[in-house]
């Protein structure tokens, strides 16, 4: 009777190490099914942003204003004299001048027109006082159709 009661067990021994459930995941397929999603996704992003190609109509009615608030034009012609929004600005006015205007606007920018006959000392000197009456965000304004760097 021993020898039933060890063959018994032998076969349960058997029958559980075939049956018995995995203890280790096969990550193989998960790989897989990962790599074909980033592959998916790196093509269909540079689509998303690109957009489709349109041909708008064309309208009368003007572009609507970016800023709540006119933007703010000092300008320096050849002759050296400064002016801001159109009206005559002594030197020695400026800084003082400008810091009464900063505190009326919410924006920090100025734009900035200077002659290209200028000096490139005067600029400097004039962007330095607008920098010194709290103006972070200085514009330099220029005209298309210049020469390019890259050839």
């Amino acid at each position: 009777m021993s020898s039933d009661v060890v063959k018994r067990v032998a076969r349960k021994g058997r029958g559980r190490r075939r049956n018995a459930p995995m203890s280790e995941i096969n990550v193989t397929p998960f790989v897989d099914v990962m790599l074909v999603l980033l592959v998916i996704f790196m093509v269909a992003a540079p689509l998303m942003t690109a957009g489709v190609p349109l041909n708008l109509p064309r309208t009368a009615a003007t572009a609507m204003p970016t800023e709540p608030e006119e933007p703010l034009v000092i300008s320096i012609p050849a002759e050296g004299e400064i002016t801001l929004m159109n009206e005559p600005l002594a030197e020695d006015q400026i800084v003082t001048r400008l810091r009464a205007v900063i505190e009326q606007r919410q924006s920090q920018r100025i734009f900035l027109r200077a002659d290209g006959a200028l000096p490139y000392a005067r600029v400097v000197q004039v962007m330095g006082a607008l920098n010194a009456a709290g103006f972070s965000d200085i514009v330099l304004v220029t005209d298309t159709g210049g020469p390019r760097m890259d050839g």
